[in-house]
């Protein structure tokens, strides 16, 4: 299973100058609790916004840059090799960023997606979810409070 796993406006934002532009810890919670344990898959940008690894994943970065290194990471040069390396894992996770995520389409098999109920000013975006491609399998919604700034949406979607 390739499971694409992002937070994204309404608009399909997902951040601004390489950072997140909301807060939402039931949505980092949830992060973590799908992706431990397993190979995520990134670009080189959402690689080096990490302030370090994230414990108990295998990461691979995926940049142009022959020469790249990346201590604690896999480096590969494309997505079919970033694959390769993820094969005997059961599930993989594509973390992103922006055109990671238009290349990791093709692959995916699973999105699980937190829709952040705004419209956010952003330079990386998520792609479009194609409902002849795609099926909402479970959503669940979480309404704003003291520690979530926006109402958003937990949605699995699941390749036809």
């Amino acid at each position: 299973m390739i499971t694409m796993i992002a937070a994204a406006g309404e608009n399909n934002a997902l951040g601004k100058d390489n950072d997140l532009v909301w807060h939402l810890p039931d949505d980092f919670k949830r992060f973590k609790v799908l992706t431990t344990g397993h190979h995520i898959i990134m670009g080189r940008k959402t690689w080096e916004s990490f302030p370090k690894p994230l414990p108990n994943r295998t990461h691979i970065v995926i940049t142009r840059n022959k020469d790249y290194h990346a201590p604690g990471a896999i480096v590969v040069h494309d997505m079919k090799d970033a694959l390769t390396y993820a094969q005997d894992d059961a599930h993989t996770f594509i973390i992103g960023g922006g055109e990671i995520y238009n290349i990791g389409l093709e692959y995916a098999t699973h999105i699980e997606l937190t829709r952040v109920h705004g419209i956010f000013e952003a330079d990386a975006f998520f792609p479009e979810i194609d409902s002849k491609n795609w099926e909402l399998k479970d959503s669940s919604f979480h309404d704003k409070d003291e520690r979530h700034p926006y109402s958003f949406t937990f949605e699995t979607w699941v390749k036809k």
